[in-house]
């Protein structure tokens, strides 16, 4: 082997052509801090630079071969490959983020919208239940009487006074009564 850096990488990339695995880790203690390095500043994570790393070293094994010293320094072909395995290794997980991503999109918005009413909502009614039940029981009984079978069974006045065999005017005054206190009550709850 030359004096010359390149002379001796060239020759072990011919080697590794040649599947040395000698050759191959004897290349890997040569230049891997270098390629390292880069693969970390594209990656932006030590273990992940590892990754890229085994993974360079892998397609250095595969794609030796194929490598012209006439084209390119061995350091400039060994840089490009690991630049290429850094940005592939971004873009697989960028598409896996995106993958995790529009599911937990579509189990949100299968879980959120619906019909179905969400706690807070159950709550609030609960709370407004109870105070309705707390109104009605300071109404007199025949006006609670009155006012609930207006509401609970949409019968008309007329029909009240039909069935409880009331003067329709009385029945009027208790609904209309009855509801009043029923706001002002409902209003101490609000």
């Amino acid at each position: 082997m030359s004096d010359h850096p390149d002379d001796a990488l060239i020759a072990l990339i011919d080697r590794v052509a040649l599947r040395d695995e000698k050759a191959l880790k004897a290349l890997y203690d040569a230049v891997s801090s270098k390629l390292y390095g880069l693969s970390l500043r594209v990656v932006g994570k030590p273990e992940w630079a590892e990754d890229v790393l085994q993974e360079t070293f892998l397609q250095i094994w595969r794609s030796a071969g194929d490598y012209r010293a006439s084209l390119s320094p061995p350091m400039a072909w060994l840089g490009l490959i690991v630049r290429s395995r850094s940005l592939d290794f971004l873009r697989r997980r960028s598409a896996e983020r995106t993958h995790l991503t529009d599911e937990i999109d579509e189990a949100m918005a299968d879980t959120m919208a619906g019909d179905a009413p969400n706690p807070m909502d159950v709550s609030l009614a609960s709370q407004q239940a109870w105070a309705l039940h707390q109104c009605l029981g300071r109404l007199e009984s025949r006006q609670r009487e009155v006012v609930s079978l207006a509401y609970l069974r949409d019968l008309s006045h007329g029909e009240l006074a039909s069935q409880l065999k009331l003067p329709l005017g009385t029945v009027k005054t208790w609904i209309r009564r009855g509801l009043d206190q029923l706001r002002t009550c409902m209003a101490h709850f609000a």
